[in-house]
């Protein structure tokens, strides 16, 4: 089975964005990552509803938001509406993981859970049953371009084990870092979803590099 590439549009070209998503259309590329900041959650702010309604209107591959906001409760409905094909929040600074999860997959969504660098897999045990995506971030957010952390590896792993044991249907998501140089390992670790940025947008042919990626991690 072929990995899901999921490319991060905030490494593409905003003044052609357009053409972009164009670009991505016509790539091996499954689903298409957005990521939501407010600049409280994370020290940056990227973009909200426009732009996810703008991407979802110019695609028909799956829109995978990536919500790192504070209270993301109260916006659900309005990323949906907005045409988000599955919404993950993260695990810190949301008390109520529960919940949050079963109101997006009432919409008739699929729900995931993004765990920080230091958050340790075991904080899911209580809720892996009820997840479509665990989400690894193999960088700190908030920035795009930064350096892949070793032990995400180690953390996929993890999860899996822990999917494993528990019966989830959950695939297992890697954000952050992530290129050709890492996707087999990743793959063979337990990934099933790798989100690319830089590695796609900065690369002179984007769509053989996400061709490559999502090759180099056949499972």
């Amino acid at each position: 089975m072929s990995i899901i590439v999921s490319p991060s549009v905030l490494s593409a070209d905003f003044a052609n964005l357009g053409r972009d998503i164009d670009l991505l259309n016509e790539s091996e590329a499954e689903w298409i990552h957005i990521d939501v900041m407010d600049g409280v959650f994370v020290p940056n702010i990227s973009f909200g509803f426009p732009i996810l309604e703008s991407i979802s209107k110019r695609t028909e591959k799956f829109c995978d938001v990536h919500l790192m906001i504070m209270q993301p409760e109260k916006y659900v409905h309005q990323f949906i509406k907005a045409g988000a094909d599955n919404i993950t929040v993260h695990y810190e600074g949301n008390w109520h993981l529960d919940s949050i999860i079963r109101m997006i997959q009432e919409q008739g969504i699929s729900a995931g859970v993004a765990l920080n660098p230091s958050t340790p897999v075991s904080v899911l045990k209580e809720v892996i049953t009820l997840l479509d995506v665990v989400l690894i971030m193999s960088v700190n957010p908030g920035f795009g371009g930064q350096k892949f952390i070793a032990n995400s590896v180690n953390k996929v792993r993890e999860a899996k084990e822990l999917i494993e044991r528990s019966g989830s249907l959950a695939r297992i998501e890697v954000d952050g870092g992530v290129g050709l140089h890492n996707a087999k390992e990743l793959a063979e670790a337990g990934a099933d979803i790798l989100v690319a940025g830089n590695a796609v947008f900065g690369s002179s042919d984007p769509k053989h590099t996400i061709s490559q990626i999502k090759n180099s991690g056949t499972k």
